[in-house]
């Protein structure tokens, strides 16, 4: 008896009462018991666990009716569920797995609320497992563990079928599936070991052999195609049946086989690969590339560097081509070639950079490949020319008065825009910026500039690309000319009220600021005495201004309107300065021997050739010369050709032309050296002491915006602030310099 007076229960009594309850609930497993348990039949069992497990001692049986409770399991899945799987196989054997799963989950579910008591007690505090994981591991141990292999291959084979376009109940095998990932009870790796691995590598093997047959009869566009298919329909497949946690490797899988195995072979192919795509515009091809390429592991390496070698060679082709255009011709056929290189390598550009934004979506290591082909053949000497000169020249064409390409506004900015992209590409950008100050300067004297807006319109990009110290001259000449304008309206206002002050003749003076504008060549020209006036005038109204500033005349940049009485009619000549000096020597001579002209007018031999050559030898002979030969040479004397006309009341006589490009080179490598000083002894004064390859690559770092400094010029320079005493070198260790303060 107990304590309340209540008889104690026995165990085969007890158990007597819970066998009526498992009999009813394997009947209903069977299918053969409709209706389940009524809530009088539950607590009828569920007392009866209670009071077993609450009686005193010897009489209290919770470890009895744990080990009962697992003993019944077995004993059902011995007589009922091993035998129906035996017999059965493939498809039938996994839907009978898939039932004997369900219905064990089932019988667990239900017995756990019997036995509920014991789990609330007994379980926690002997620590044993709880009665779902205990009726759970009865059935890993006796079901799983004997039909695994044989699950996870019928599984296996259905999913090749799949793979091979028949239809198959997916369903039944997310329902095995999920069978791996929940006998795992929290860990996944039932699920791993037992049917992952396997179906991985059978996959590898899968689309190993897949490949092997496509990647020799396909063509790589078709490839690409059928690889994609492929990757979305395993994406599909994981959502469908298959774990989520299976879909990264999954893919790695098929993309190693698909692609990275056979990379090469596939972006090589001789007649579709990516050289071949990209040449025919073949945007939806290398759109797919991308997305198949950029989701692998430095998968976009070989088809970057492909990109760069097929980039490279369209350059450097139209490189062979301008040389070969070139030959031999003529200097202006020349030019026209090298401006529709120019032209050519935008349209390259254009052309790839859209193949970059659109098709692999800015990818910076596409980016970076474009780049660096560019900069390969973008700064080859070109018919003689650098680059950097070729593309100033191109500027010039398009922003001076008459140049060969006639655009629309809108068209020369957008162009314009491209130059200054293509600048980036260029490694001697001091250059550009010399040649192109250069051409800036004629068209700004000689009023050859198209449109102002324009020319501010391209100082502004190559601001935004190369900082402000980079146009900072370029836009002092543009300012220069507005305040000479101001200027020249000033002093028409100081003749009007000064009328003894007048010069004679019409004159208009340009004052610039030095330092903005390139050095150019002056001369102590003895000017004719009409001249001489014009400077003194000029010179008198210009001390009322200021007294602080010189004025140096720069009369290579001049030009004059001077009228020639020919005996047919009067024509207007417009010319240099100095060959208006040369011909008003003969208002008071017939004739003029080379060195009279040359006394008269203190000037060169080689700046007075050139003066005659174009009076007397070329288009329009204002002077006749004695002996007529087509060069000039010392011992010739001139006169004025009084028979001269021409069917125009007004002409120009050009001067011949002269290669500034020597001038130019030299100007820059001056300001390299000095560039290479200052940013030496910026280095060196912020570290005091440093390491001569330290100190030779922040050089480097410092200037390479501008241009790529040579590591001997550099040594040199060094060498040069030691003899200056900028720096001395350290006592002890030759490559270690201090800065002398």
């Amino acid at each position: 008896m107990n304590m309340y007076g209540k008889q104690c229960i026995m165990f085969d009594e007890g158990w007597s009462i819970m066998e009526t309850g498992i009999s009813k609930l394997k009947t209903i497993l069977d299918g053969n018991e409709e209706t389940s348990f009524k809530s009088e039949e539950y607590m009828v069992l569920y007392t009866n666990i209670y009071n077993m497990c609450v009686q005193k001692p010897p009489y209290e049986y919770s470890q009895e009716l744990y080990d009962k409770y697992q003993e019944c399991i077995k004993e059902y899945i011995g007589d009922r569920v091993l035998p129906t799987l035996g017999v059965k196989h493939n498809e039938f054997m996994l839907r009978e797995l898939v039932k004997r799963w369900s219905n064990h989950k089932v019988m667990v579910r239900w017995l756990s609320r019997f036995f509920h008591y014991l789990d609330r007690y007994f379980v926690t505090r002997r620590s044993l497992p709880s009665l779902k994981e205990a009726g759970l591991t009865c059935f890993r141990d006796l079901v799983y563990e004997e039909m695994k292999s044989k699950a996870r291959d019928a599984v296996i084979t259905m999913i090749n079928q799949e793979r091979e376009g028949e239809q198959i109940d997916r369903a039944l095998l997310k329902n095995v599936i999920d069978m791996f990932v929940e006998i795992g009870m929290g860990s996944m790796d039932y699920y791993e070991n037992d049917f992952q691995d396997a179906m991985l590598i059978d996959t590898s093997s899968y689309y190993s052999r897949k490949a092997s047959n496509w990647i020799v009869k396909d063509s790589c566009p078709d490839y690409m195609l059928k690889a994609e298919e492929c990757l979305n329909k395993e994406k599909e497949r994981v959502s469908y049946y298959l774990h989520s946690s299976s879909e990264t490797i999954l893919l790695e899988k098929v993309q190693n086989e698909l692609l990275v195995v056979h990379t090469n072979q596939l972006l090589e192919k001789e007649h579709s690969g990516i050289c071949i795509l990209l040449k025919n515009d073949k945007v939806g091809d290398i759109s797919r590339m991308y997305r198949l390429f950029h989701k692998i592991s430095k998968g976009l390496e070989p088809v970057a560097n492909l990109f760069k070698q097929h980039v490279s060679s369209e350059g450097m082709v139209l490189v062979q081509q301008v040389e070969d255009a070139v030959g031999n011709k003529a200097g202006n056929a020349a030019g026209a070639q090298e401006q529709s290189f120019v032209r050519k390598v935008i349209e390259l550009h254009d052309k790839y950079l859209a193949y970059v934004n659109n098709c692999f979506l800015n990818d910076t290591l596409i980016h970076k490949a474009l780049k660096e082909a560019f900069e390969g053949f973008c700064n080859k000497v070109v018919v003689g020319s650098s680059c950097a000169e070729l593309l100033a020249s191109y500027c010039d064409d398009i922003l001076k008065k008459g140049g060969s390409q006639k655009l629309s506004d809108e068209v020369i900015e957008e162009t314009l825009e491209k130059v200054v992209i293509l600048l980036a590409y260029i490694s001697e950008k001091d250059l550009f910026a010399e040649f192109y100050r250069k051409k800036l300067s004629r068209r700004l004297l000689f009023d050859r500039s198209a449109n102002d807006d324009h020319e501010r319109f391209i100082l502004t990009k190559l601001k935004q690309q190369c900082g402000a110290q980079f146009t900072s001259k370029m836009e002092g000449m543009i300012t220069d000319l507005t305040l000479a304008k101001e200027n020249q309206n000033h002093f028409q206002e100081y003749l009007s009220n000064n009328p003894s002050a007048s010069p004679g003749m019409d004159l208009t003076v340009t004052v610039l600021t030095t330092g903005f504008w390139p050095v150019y060549k002056s001369s102590d020209l003895r000017l004719p005495a009409e001249m001489v006036k014009c400077v003194e005038v000029f010179k008198e109204f210009y001390q009322t201004k200021t007294k602080s500033r010189k004025l140096t005349w720069i009369y290579s940049l001049g030009t004059c309107n001077i009228k020639g009485n020919f005996e047919q009619k009067p024509i207007e000549l417009v010319m240099g300065t100095y060959q208006a000096a040369v011909l008003l020597l003969f208002n008071d001579a017939d004739r003029l021997s080379y060195s009279d002209i040359k006394t008269q007018l203190n000037l060169v031999d080689e700046d007075l050739v050139r003066l005659l050559m174009s009076l007397s030898c070329a288009k329009y002979k204002i002077l006749n010369k004695t002996p007529n030969t087509r060069s000039v040479s010392p011992n010739d004397s001139f006169e004025f050709n009084s028979k001269f006309t021409d069917r125009m009341r007004r002409i120009k006589i050009p001067l011949p032309s002269v290669d500034e490009k020597k001038k130019v080179v030299e100007d820059v490598e001056k300001d390299r050296r000095y560039n290479i000083d200052a940013s030496l002894v910026r280095i060196m004064k912020s570290r005091k002491v440093l390491g001569y390859q330290q100190l030779v690559m922040e050089c480097v770092e410092q200037l390479s915006s501008l241009f790529k400094p040579d590591i001997k010029l550099i040594k040199k320079r060094i060498e040069d602030l030691i003899t200056r005493d900028y720096l001395e070198r350290d006592g002890e260790n030759p490559n270690l310099f201090k800065y002398l303060a």
